[in-house]
């Protein structure tokens, strides 16, 4: 081994004995730095990173509702929806207003958007909604139609939206929010106006009638602690079996306040399956008033926990769908001013207690037997 030193103006070869010792003990170092670097664990991984896992071995269908916009060009938006879910709902692109804008003049961009992403990922897709009284185009909300009239509008309607996508969508909200907001009164909307109360079994029995291998849901709100609104649609839905009327589920819809969540969940949602119907959670989010604190978001992960955990404990409790990707694009501080922070997943995508909760309840809980969920295989 040679050594130039410098400022001396010569080259002076010295002992090799001291070098080779110094020599082997920095190649132990760097073995030893080496076999650190492989064994010294990595990044945490996040919680919920295994919902899609637990939530399937539990077999049942973990959602969340999806926004056209940010599905197709937002990376992020995106890998939260593939990281923590098996199925998406169209929050709003599948609505009226937004499918038929004008009379026979249908807009698929948005609805295909949802599918393809859904079908490219291995996601079961719920389709949201066929009728409502809200987000109505003009030419519907204020038309005039006489019973035939409307009959062949809704038909037209369920032909071209539940036809395009027969085979691919897995259940259906036909009828949303068939009750007034606070009572058990039916609600005075187009249909009832012009059809009756027949018009629940008439959208039913059409729907069936495009896609006969869909799941058709009545979806509904403030039912999920009981009372009068709960005890009026189990009738509807009694009667309407009774019928032979094809109507497969409830959904709950599940928006509900910080620190006022059902204890008796499950035993309401249990009501319905003892008819021989599935049930779902089908749009959860728990809102919390301003200013949020962060006790309150910490309390909000057993919130979301016991929601979950209301699943499992009934036996055809087909899944929990939460009802937006993160708190920037949820509906609730438009909608309820004053609340907040409804999500497991922050403005800036972090996850928050509320994700923990989930996983929590599906890590612990035990799952009631019954009807195994048809589930796709994810493309992971």
């Amino acid at each position: 081994m040679r050594k130039t030193t410098e400022g001396l103006g010569r080259t002076t070869t010295r002992g090799r004995g001291p070098l080779l010792a110094v020599g082997a003990v920095c190649v132990v170092v760097l073995v030893v730095a080496a076999v650190a670097v492989l064994v010294l664990p990595g990044p945490a991984e996040e919680p919920g990173s295994d919902l899609p896992g637990l939530a399937e071995s539990h077999g049942i269908k973990l959602g969340v509702a999806v926004a056209v916009d940010p599905l197709r060009d937002d990376s992020d938006y995106q890998d939260v929806v593939t990281d923590h879910y098996t199925a998406v709902t169209a929050e709003n692109t599948m609505k009226w207003v937004h499918v038929q804008p004008e009379r026979h003049e249908f807009d698929w961009s948005g609805p295909d958007t949802v599918v393809d992403f859904a079908e490219k990922h291995g996601l079961d897709i719920r389709g949201h909604t066929l009728l409502w009284h809200n987000q109505q185009p003009e030419w519907l909300a204020q038309g005039f139609y006489d019973a035939d009239e409307l009959r062949e509008v809704m038909r037209e309607h369920m032909e071209a939206l539940l036809g395009r996508y027969q085979g691919r969508v897995d259940s259906w909200d036909v009828i949303n929010e068939p009750f007034e907001d606070g009572g058990p009164e039916l609600r005075e909307n187009l249909w009832y106006q012009t059809l009756g109360e027949d018009y629940i079994a008439e959208a039913l029995r059409m729907a069936h009638e495009v896609d006969p291998q869909a799941r058709l849901y009545i979806n509904e709100f403030g039912i999920e602690g009981g009372g009068d609104k709960a005890d009026a649609l189990y009738e509807l839905a009694s009667g309407l079996l009774e019928q032979g009327v094809p109507l497969h589920g409830i959904g709950f819809q599940g928006h509900f306040v910080h620190g006022d969540v059902p204890e008796d969940l499950a035993e309401n949602m249990r009501r319905f399956t003892d008819l021989g119907l599935d049930v779902e959670i089908s749009e959860l989010d728990v809102r919390i008033a301003e200013p949020v604190t962060d006790d309150a978001v910490s309390d909000q992960a057993e919130e979301y926990r016991r929601a979950v955990e209301a699943c499992l404990e009934v036996s055809r409790c087909v899944g929990v769908s939460v009802w937006g990707v993160t708190d920037a694009h949820s509906w609730i501080p438009e909608w309820f001013p004053g609340y907040d922070s409804a999500l497991p997943f922050d403005e800036d995508y972090r996850s928050k207690p509320a994700l923990g909760g989930m996983v929590d309840a599906l890590s612990r809980g035990r799952r009631a037997r019954g009807r195994p969920v048809r589930r796709r295989v994810r493309n992971r």
